[in-house]
């Protein structure tokens, strides 16, 4: 009878196969299902296949797996004895990967390919043993070789492992979070909005919803981001023209005139800007994502997205009550951030009671009070009609994740160059807010009820000088 010869991952490639080492080492539960199939010996180079070994061995031993700082250490200490060629060339090798990101392009694809190979392999070695078995054995011994070989390096994540994943508990977790270009947020805000974040920033119609969006996204922009903004109510050559003027400062209405300088201004930038316009309520969600899928797939990865504004998407299914889907809504948004690991930032109107409101509160948050709870960071705007004929205004920090709330911050902002600027003063309770602006209401009325006072007394004085 004819045997099946044992092969390598030769055929794969030298980058394939460090690729796929370096997910073994970064990914405990793949870790975990390949090596029920994994044979070291498939490796074709012999670093590669002794940087494997030490993964497995100490997992073997320790019952978790290796971190890269643990790693390191096994590098540093674990190697005597081994060939000085291939102990430098792991070496060499483990630097190339703890100076890239953890994660690339092409990973479910390496994983996919190693694991159909190793699960072929094994089952091969089962079939050749119970070929070996058929004149001696019965159906049932010969059955249960196959379909335990059928079992191996099935998919085996059940979550996180208290105790497998202990070293995981115990790294650094980035955030890679992108400013928000101001000082005080990202202060308490550790940085900005994280990747798999969702940002939401609430305000009443006409405040300035889309020009915060616009802000936010112009700041990532200038951080050499990869960014795509969305807009669902605006013409996308209308927010175009809302980031020259965020990012130049030349006043919408001076646009035309100054094309050259615009150019010369931000064909410098490192960033790339995908603005994306659907009509109100025709997108929904799976079209941000098969809209994302097909930018990838073009070599664009988003760094950060903007949604403007989520509450103008349809729902991808039609639920009883509208609460329901905008809740559904904000969970799918945040979906997104995860998958795509970038900051979302989306809008939401407040309701009636926001439109004139000193500060405003989640309470305001019209329609879907529960798509509060999904957010990480949410933030409200709040202009008076004096705060829009000032330029001022005021922002409060109505929830987040990563740092304190319930902080209300001066703005001054101006709508015709897209400019929101922080104030750099210190934070402010809403009552703090209230009761000052309660005690310049009462001010305003004195002073008018004086002048008034004072009106009636000089008509008195008029009218008795007469008689």
């Amino acid at each position: 009878m004819t045997s099946f010869q044992k092969i390598d991952f030769s055929r794969f490639g030298k980058t394939f196969q460090e690729n796929l080492c370096r997910i073994i080492l970064d990914d405990r539960q793949f870790a975990d299902q390949i090596g029920e199939v994994l044979e070291t010996s498939f490796f074709e180079l012999k670093y590669l296949k002794l940087f494997a070994d030490k993964i497995y061995e100490y997992k073997q031993e320790f019952g978790s797996h290796p971190s890269r700082e643990i790693f390191t250490t096994i590098i540093r200490t674990q190697l005597d004895g081994e060939n000085e060629a291939v102990v430098k060339q792991i070496r060499d090798f483990f630097v190339r990967i703890i100076t890239k990101e953890p994660d690339f392009e092409g990973e479910d694809y390496v994983k996919k390919m190693a694991l159909d190979f190793c699960r072929k392999q094994t089952l091969k070695e089962a079939m050749m043993k119970s070929a070996k078995l058929l004149q001696t054995s019965s159906f049932d011994e010969i059955s249960s070789i196959i379909n335990e070989a059928l079992k191996l390096g099935n998919d085996n994540n059940f979550g996180y492992d208290y105790f497998k994943d202990f070293e995981k508990r115990f790294q650094m977790k980035t955030r890679n979070a992108v400013s928000t270009g101001w000082k005080n947020v990202d202060k308490i805000s550790s940085g900005g909005l994280g990747r798999g974040e969702l940002g939401v920033v609430v305000a009443p119609t006409g405040a300035g919803k889309s020009m915060a969006l616009v802000h936010l996204a112009s700041q990532a922009l200038k951080q050499g981001k990869n960014v795509i903004y969305y807009t669902l109510e605006l013409e996308d050559s209308v927010v175009a023209a809302r980031f020259d003027s965020c990012i130049t400062g030349i006043h919408l209405r001076n646009l035309m005139d100054n094309k050259v300088e615009i150019y010369e201004t931000v064909k410098d930038i490192e960033g790339k800007l995908i603005v994306k316009e659907y009509p109100t309520k025709s997108a929904s969600t799976e079209s941000i994502k098969n809209h994302l899928e097909k930018l990838r797939q073009r070599g664009i990865n988003p760094d950060f997205i903007a949604v403007d504004y989520a509450d103008l998407l349809k729902p991808v299914r039609y639920l009883r009550e509208k609460r329901q889907e905008l809740e559904t809504i904000y969970e799918e948004l945040r979906g997104i951030a995860k998958i795509y690991e970038c900051p979302l930032w989306t809008a939401s109107q407040t309701n009636r009671s926001g439109l004139n409101a000193e500060v405003i509160t989640m309470e305001s948050i019209s329609e879907a009070f529960n798509k509060c709870f999904v957010a990480d960071f949410i933030l409200s705007l709040s202009r008076t009609a004096e705060d829009k004929s000032n330029n001022t205004g005021r922002i409060f920090i109505a929830k987040n994740r990563n740092g304190p709330d319930g902080l209300v911050y001066p703005i001054h902002m101006d709508t015709s160059n897209v400019y929101i600027k922080v104030l750099d003063v210190d934070a402010q309770s809403p009552q703090e807010v209230l009761k000052a602006a309660d005690v310049k209401k009462r001010d305003i009325l004195k002073e008018k009820y004086k002048k008034y006072k004072e009106g009636e007394d000089t008509n008195a004085n008029i009218q008795q000088d007469s008689v």
